[in-house]
């Protein structure tokens, strides 16, 4: 490789006259000389022995390329290439208009929301298919990792469930007293606590609180196994990912949704019992003989049937939500916080369908 020649610019009339390597190892110093030379009218070329991509762009900062002389036909296809890469700009972009952005940030919205339902619809028949596939071969249930995730779902969220609706019991007791009180019916208190947690607050409180803590986790570990290309390993082995990672946290969702739902009923109607004993006079006795002639069986049923649904969409969008995951840390985060949102919305959505459907029917 012959030996590199020190660049140089002199100035030669009102011709500039560059010599020596014009190349990228020699661009801290080209740069520099350029720097400190103005725009000119004419550059002599002849004497530049080595020229590239580098320095066809710092020739071309000092004139135009019709103002180079000097230049074999290679040398000038190379500055020519150059100067039509330089020249090539982006559209100007047009005035923003607040009203369209307003609508295509919308429309984009929508066209992702039907994204995301058609991949979701789409998972839940692969669930079921995995479901009809699996459940009638024993030899293919997988006891260990459904107690375990049972236990992590289930077991350790009950202290939070059942602090949480023993609080909101209270809060309701202490409203609808606040506001039954001036029409001298206090005592209703009871069927407003029963009826409220019997038929809602109970599972939708519960599915909440599920889908922040249980649907979140499904896509954090899924989603890091992706990124650590361990579902690619699992594939590997000849399993499929859905039977060994969906499934037992799919069952355990089932099973301690429905239990989790149960004592959050209990809890809010002792907090509101509570409040009803210290703040209202009402017996417990009272307030249990109230909640019989309330009907509380039908309305607990009511609201049992809700949870297993609950239990099925949480889990399901919350392992979609980690095979979507990309590969790095960002898109994890991502899409945990996608599993979070996505899980609250069905169930307060498939809630609200499910009041409406129970009043027509008048259950």
């Amino acid at each position: 490789m012959p030996a590199a020649i020190t660049p140089g610019l002199s100035v030669q009339g009102d011709v500039l006259a560059a010599s020596g390597d014009w190349t990228l190892a020699a661009a801290p110093r080209l740069a520099d000389l350029v720097a400190r030379s103005s725009r000119t009218a004419r550059i002599d070329a002849s004497a530049i022995a080595r020229l590239d991509t580098a320095g066809a762009r710092l020739l071309l900062d000092l004139a135009d390329l019709e103002r180079i002389d000097g230049l074999d036909a290679k040398r000038r296809a190379l500055l020519e290439a150059v100067a039509k890469a330089s020249s090539t700009q982006a559209p100007a972009a047009k005035p923003a208009n607040g009203l369209f952005e307003v609508f295509a940030r919308t429309g984009l919205a929508v066209e992702r929301i039907a994204r995301d339902a058609v991949k979701l619809i789409g998972f839940i028949g692969l669930v079921l298919a995995t479901i009809a596939r699996t459940v009638p071969n024993p030899r293919r249930w997988r006891p260990t990792s459904l107690a375990f995730h049972l236990e992590q779902t289930g077991l350790d969220a009950v202290p939070i469930v059942v602090l949480l609706n023993f609080l909101v019991g209270a809060v309701v007791a202490f409203l609808g007293a606040t506001v039954l009180k001036d029409f001298g019916a206090t005592i209703y208190t009871v069927e407003l606590i029963g009826y409220s947690f019997l038929r809602e607050f109970g599972v939708l409180l519960t599915a909440i609180l599920i889908a922040g803590r249980s649907g979140s986790a499904f896509t954090a570990q899924i989603g890091s196994m992706k990124s650590r290309e361990e579902l690619d390993a699992i594939r590997t082995l000849g399993l499929d990912p859905i039977e060994v990672l969906v499934m037992p946290r799919l069952l355990a969702l089932l099973i301690a949704l429905p239990l989790l739902t149960l004592l959050a009923m209990l809890a809010g109607i002792v907090g509101g019992g509570v409040v009803g004993a210290l703040s209202m006079d009402i017996s417990p006795t009272l307030f249990v003989n109230r909640l019989h002639e309330l009907g509380a069986t039908r309305h607990f049923w009511v609201g049992m049937s809700k949870a297993p649904i609950f239990a099925f969409l949480i889990a399901c969008i919350g392992c979609l939500e980690g095979f979507k995951v990309s590969g790095s840390a960002e898109s994890v985060g991502t899409h945990t916080t996608s599993s979070v949102v996505q899980a609250i919305f069905m169930a307060i959505l498939v809630d609200a369908l499910a009041a409406i459907f129970f009043m027509e029917i008048d259950v």
